[in-house]
């Protein structure tokens, strides 16, 4: 009999509880008060449970009553959760956004726009990634994330799409304990080969035999961006890094800017796209999703 139970059972079990009369029920519902009582009673009878004492003017919930509410609200509430992000989907809303972003994007523009998502698609889960260089194209041309945020790249794969989003503002920076940082005029590029360069390395073969920006023999190869930072800080070597995450450093003196000959006026800064595959372009969030990140580049 428990296989029985439908979810119009549960609404009206609700209802009458919230309401606090059968009548109330009946008129929230749209029915009449012997339709609700007599489907209560036959909930009763299914799950062999009185739900409501009935001694009184008003009915009210049994202790087993009480404690069957809660759950009844459990089971209504995701039964319309089910419905409402398959009716989504039906529409073209993805089931699940799944994202990689180039390490070099500021947070502050990404943790902007992944805040409106979550408000603006509470039932779609977002996986989100941050890599770099190749490690950003190889998920999206490996279908494992539907779309990318990459910088960096030298060509785009012809099976691929590309839209720009913005420019990352760069700068090159030493500790001001460094040998360079107390070089007042521009730096010659025989000066900087003296000088151990910190870069960010290439978890797969996309970018083999490419160099981005790399101006030293001498150089320290780190994955991840925030030891690359670390290690400015520290003085083991000098390097370029996004303006965003820096700027705090510079104000306070702890990294200080170099003028290179190679980037005159100033560092060249670092062109970011949206990419996807052409196959499997970005659904209603996904769009949505690039569509915030550009117009948080926009009024940055």
């Amino acid at each position: 009999m428990l296989d029985g139970v439908s979810l119009d059972q549960l609404r009206t079990f609700i209802a009458a509880a919230d309401e606090g009369s059968f009548s109330a029920a009946g008129r929230r519902l749209r029915r009449a008060q012997s339709v609700v009582s007599q489907t209560l009673a036959n909930l009763e009878e299914q799950i062999d449970v009185q739900l409501f004492d009935r001694s009184s003017r008003y009915p009210r919930l049994t202790e087993q009553g009480t404690a069957l509410l809660a759950q009844a609200r459990l089971v209504v509430s995701g039964m319309d959760d089910f419905k409402s992000k398959a009716r989504a989907i039906a529409q073209g809303l993805e089931p699940e956004l799944s994202v990689v972003v180039d390490v070099m994007y500021p947070m502050a523009s990404l943790t902007a726009a992944v805040g409106e998502f979550r408000d603006a698609f509470p039932h779609t889960p977002l996986r989100l990634y941050v890599e770099a260089l190749g490690a950003v194209m190889r998920p999206v041309l490996e279908h494992e994330c539907r779309l990318g945020i990459s910088g960096s790249m030298p060509t785009v794969p012809e099976t691929v799409d590309a839209e720009k989003l913005l420019d990352v503002p760069m700068v090159t920076v030493a500790a001001p304990a460094h040998p360079l940082a107390s070089i007042k005029r521009v730096i010659r590029l025989r000066e900087l080969k003296e000088h151990v360069q910190l870069v960010l390395t290439d978890r797969t073969t996309l970018t083999e035999g490419k160099t981005f920006g790399v101006l030293s023999p001498l150089i320290w190869r780190l994955a991840d961006l925030g030891a690359k930072h670390a290690f400015l800080r520290a003085g083991f070597g000098w390097g370029h890094m996004p303006v965003p995450m820096v700027h705090d450093d510079i104000v306070s003196g702890e990294l200080v800017p170099l003028q290179i000959e190679n980037f005159q006026p100033q560092t060249p800064p670092i062109a970011m796209f949206a990419i996807y595959r052409k196959d499997t372009p970005p659904g209603f969030a996904g769009r949505w999703f690039l569509d915030r990140l550009k117009h948080s580049s926009s009024v940055a």
